[in-house]
């Protein structure tokens, strides 16, 4: 069943998106060569703790971190460790999810280690378009997999490969709730999207091969054939005047329920 929101609880959610889109901002800067992946972690849970925000990630199946911070052909959930520093140039995922009085907001940025220019720079670009144009899809009445479908067809487009092993998914008072949201299949099927109706939405695209594993920390996701990877995600939220993006700062305003 797919829970849907009230007014207050979006304004937590919102809340928590917002102080997440907040700390993405700032940490940028700390993504500098030789700092370790574990030395961003603690910075970011130290963010959290300023903003009076609960780690949804620290503690869930046993892990230990407030983020997952994923490089290179990692896809998604890195571990960060003292001993994976940043290299110049490294394509870095930065992936979050805390709470805000009980309600949970969940984004990922992608970023670039010292360097403006990089060979990554259009999987990454072509990752948020295609972020983007699942949004768009989120509108009253439609189904579900035409968000699925606008994913995959923006990064197959582009020669790009979607990962079919993970998913985006609803979110409210649980960091994982249902629907399951893919990045790829047909559209006009699933549920009709109805008003309150909350979503993290996260295209997992590659350069290759859609095809990944787990590595034997359990939790990392690399590609199969070592290309790289791009991961994107925000949480948003279906209004009477359509999607609401939760997790960018500029759009912050009332909730048209």
């Amino acid at each position: 069943m797919i829970l849907i929101k009230n007014k207050l609880a979006i304004r937590k959610m919102e809340t928590a998106g917002n102080f997440l889109a907040e700390i993405c901002l700032e940490i940028e800067k700390e993504l500098l060569v030789g700092v370790s992946t574990l030395q961003i972690d603690t910075i970011l849970s130290q963010k959290l703790s300023q903003q009076g925000l609960i780690s949804c990630t620290k503690g869930y199946m046993g892990y230990k971190h407030s983020s997952c911070i994923s490089l290179n052909d990692e896809v998604v959930h890195g571990v960060p460790s003292e001993k994976t520093k940043l290299a110049y140039g490294d394509l870095v995922k930065v992936d979050i999810c805390a709470s805000y009085q009980g309600y949970c907001a969940d984004m990922a940025r992608c970023f670039f280690v010292e360097k403006k220019e990089n060979s990554g720079e259009k999987l990454v670009k072509t990752a948020q378009e295609s972020l983007d144009a699942g949004i768009a899809q989120m509108k009253v009445g439609a189904r579900l997999t035409n968000i699925s479908a606008a994913i995959q067809q923006k990064v197959e487009a582009q020669g790009f490969g979607v990962v079919r092993d993970f998913a985006g998914h609803g979110i409210g008072k649980r960091m994982h709730e249902e629907p399951e949201i893919l990045n790829y299949g047909k559209s006009g099927q699933g549920p009709l999207l109805q008003v309150g109706m909350a979503f993290a939405l996260e295209p997992m695209i590659t350069a290759g091969s859609y095809e990944v594993y787990i590595t034997g920390d359990g939790w990392t996701v690399k590609t199969k054939d070592k290309s790289l990877a791009a991961h994107v995600e925000d949480t948003v939220v279906l209004t009477d005047n359509g999607p609401k993006i939760l997790t960018r700062l500029e759009n912050n305003g009332e909730v048209g329920l």
